[in-house]
């Protein structure tokens, strides 16, 4: 029986190139800022994230190029630069529910940066760690494809031969930016919104008369919600929009006919007109706009919360095979590991050592131990239990999100899934040792965040370091980048946080909405239902009518095979303006398909059209979030800013809209190439 054939990396172990290089590892460190900030204002705004693998590989090789750089070096810059992306989709998905649940009264202070980036460092070092211990058996397992390193490995490879498309990447984000910066100053209105109100009518049969209507809104002038909607696609992005009508298309309608005769409805308006000295008309519709916006968040999302959970726990039921086999493989693995030796083992096989491995382990556990008795101020038993439970669930859920993105890709991995799991497991564990009350909530919380960091970082760094084992790359060196990139991170991310927070606080201090995190603007919403979990179970305050409500309808979803439930109900709890423009997006990419299909374009075209369209678009989201962040530090710092128009006009909005549009579905059919020429590698 034959041997099956060794595996030959594209640079061979035996040559000696330069790898981990400090400009390499600056390169690196500044896109693990930029992107990691970039999604977590995306993933605050719109609740979803981007893969950063892309965008870090085609930064890194358009900067080394310039500076004749090796590839091994741009694999080493793109993998720390691709990790700021998962430690900010820990962040985002856990640490607003410390204010949001009101453990952290005010989001900043001193302590509570401190307690952000020990959490944060510590997920993102355990799940290294993890990652180190498993990486042979799951990066050389045939059965596991990953598929979005093997592309990112091919991009790399291409350019070694010129190819590339950076520069749709650095053009889509100064366009962003520059509309971004237009919205900000009022050159265009960001959105345009009216309250129909219906005709009074009596019930037949009582003396209710039911008033209320309908707020129409429409799709948010935004370049970075379109671009969500055109990297997930028409489909994924009809179902997000389909959950945005039936929050304000149906529920809050029908909600508002029936509450509007117990608000002062005319009382509202009068007091508007005088505080704002406006008319009745525009002081009526600013009424009605104010009573629906309170039916959708005190009651709707709620409801749409309910769904999520049932959304969540369907996605991991469908997943469960997968999961199954991934605990299992964890289990041997370790064995595998620890049975190793490190004598006579090639460059592209070193990993951190084993003994470093189980310090690193160590500290993690004892530094989660001290931040739940120390600071969050729970008993020693509680501690010891919680820090005990962080490193079951924390390994399982790294093997499990490491073999998921072996065969689906970070972009698909479902973290906040794995999170909420892990939040009721340590929830419903902690209660019946005893935990309540805040300190009981902020442990759940606490150990919820670590093992949400673990797993995201556990995912992004084996698909790197499966790109790594294709091209060649030395693997203590990624994870040593790895390492120093989430502690960076760990220390810089939570500005980006605080500044969203406290910006929109300001703004709605001025626009007379309670601005921050859980916001209309700021919605938060794997953090808010993290909060609403941990208050439910450990606290006993969860709006359960509403709760059950919401996963009942979860539930007739599944029944009635609706694509996403999760994404249907993420879609309730987001601002309808925003769902409107990732439908538009994910509509403009459905429109390029069926002119490319209509001009019969081969195989070869589509791969070079759907690169271009991907990178336009996380040119759009990365270059908005950029300077979002810079405005919303303006408006925390109260500074004026010059505005172009009082009232802007929409008509502007609009041609922008379009704009947007056209570039995102000619730019990629004119660069789509001759019907003979080869194909690229596909991103």
């Amino acid at each position: 029986m034959s041997q099956p054939k060794k595996f030959v990396p594209f640079i061979s172990s035996e040559t000696n190139m330069a790898e981990f290089t400090m400009r390499a590892l600056i390169i690196g460190l500044i896109m693990c800022v930029v992107l990691g900030a970039a999604n977590a204002y995306l993933g605050l705004k719109a609740g979803m994230t981007i893969a950063a693998t892309y965008p870090a590989a085609v930064i890194g090789m358009a900067i080394l190029r310039a500076f004749k750089g090796t590839i091994l070096e741009e694999n080493f810059a793109r993998t720390v630069g691709s990790i700021g992306e998962s430690v900010a989709a820990g962040a985002i998905f856990t640490l607003p529910a410390f204010f949001i649940a009101g453990i952290w009264k005010d989001f900043y202070t001193p302590g509570n940066y401190v307690v952000s980036a020990l959490i944060m460092i510590v997920g993102g070092v355990l799940g290294i760690m993890f990652v180190a211990l498993l990486r042979r058996i799951m990066v050389e397992d045939a059965e596991l494809p990953y598929p979005e390193s093997v592309a990112a490995a091919e991009i790399h490879k291409a350019a070694q031969h010129g190819s590339g498309g950076s520069k749709f990447l650095f053009l889509a984000m100064i366009s962003g930016a520059v509309i971004k910066a237009l919205g900000e100053l009022k050159f265009f209105a960001s959105a345009w919104s009216k309250f129909y109100t219906f005709i009074k009518q009596t019930i037949p049969g009582s003396n209710f008369v039911g008033e209320g209507g309908l707020l129409v809104n429409s799709p948010k002038i935004s370049p970075a919600y379109m671009g969500v909607g055109y990297i997930i696609g028409p489909k994924l992005a009809s179902l997000a929009f389909g959950g945005g009508l039936i929050a304000w298309g149906l529920l809050t309608p029908i909600i508002l006919y029936f509450l509007s005769s117990g608000y002062d409805v005319q009382g509202l308006i009068a007091s508007i007109m005088a505080e704002k000295s406006i008319s009745v008309q525009a002081a009526t519709n600013e009424a009605w706009v104010t009573l629906a916006n309170n039916v959708w968040g005190r009651i709707v999302r709620p409801i749409a919360i309910g769904g999520m959970l049932v959304g969540a726990s369907y996605t991991l039921y469908r997943m469960r095979k997968s999961l199954f086999a991934g605990i299992s493989r964890s289990i041997s693995d370790v064995k595998k590991a620890a049975a190793g030796t490190a004598t006579d083992i090639e460059r592209t096989e070193k990993d951190i050592s084993f003994s470093w491995i189980m310090i690193g382990i160590g500290l993690v556990a004892i530094a989660t131990f001290l931040i739940t008795l120390l600071i969050f101020k729970t008993s020693v038993l509680i501690a010891f239990v919680a820090a005990t439970v962080m490193i079951i669930l924390a390994f399982f859920f790294a093997a499990v999100s490491g073999y998921l993105v072996g065969i689906m890709g970070s972009s698909n991995n479902p973290i906040s899934g794995l999170t909420l799991t892990a939040l009721v497991v340590t929830a419903l564990i902690l209660v019946a040792l005893g935990a309540k009350g805040q300190e009981g909530i902020a442990a759940v919380l606490g150990v919820a965040a670590i093992v949400c960091v673990s797993a995201a970082v556990a995912g992004e760094m084996l698909q790197d370091l499966k790109v790594g084992h294709i091209l060649g790359g030395t693997p203590w060196k990624m994870q040593i980048g790895d390492i120093i990139g989430v502690v960076l991170a760990a220390a810089v991310l939570f500005i980006p946080l605080f500044i969203l927070h406290e910006g929109d606080v300001a703004t709605g201090i001025r626009e007379g909405y309670e601005g921050g995190f859980g916001s209309k603007e700021l919605p938060a919403p794997q953090a808010s239902l993290m909060a609403m979990l941990a208050r439910g179970i450990v606290g006993g305050d969860m709006t359960w009518p509403l709760i059950i409500v919401g996963m009942l309808m979860g539930f007739a979803f599944i029944l009635i095979q609706a694509g996403s439930p999760m994404l249907i109900s993420v879609g309730m709890y987001l601002p309808f303006g925003t769902v409107f423009a990732i439908f538009t997006g994910g509509i403009i990419k459905g429109i390029l398909n069926m002119v490319s299909k209509s001009r019969k374009m081969n195989e070869a075209q589509n791969v070079k059209i759907e690169n271009v369209g991907v990178l336009l678009a996380a040119g759009f989201i990365a270059g908005e979030a950029l300077i979002g962040l810079l405005f919303a530090g303006f408006a925390f710092a109260n500074m004026e800013l010059f505005a172009f128009f009082k009232e802007p006009p929409f008509s502007i909005s609009s041609i922008i809209l379009v704009l947007v549009a056209l570039a995102l579905i000619f730019v990629p059919l004119r660069n789509a190439g001759k019907p003979d020429e080869p194909a690229p590698p596909s991103a």
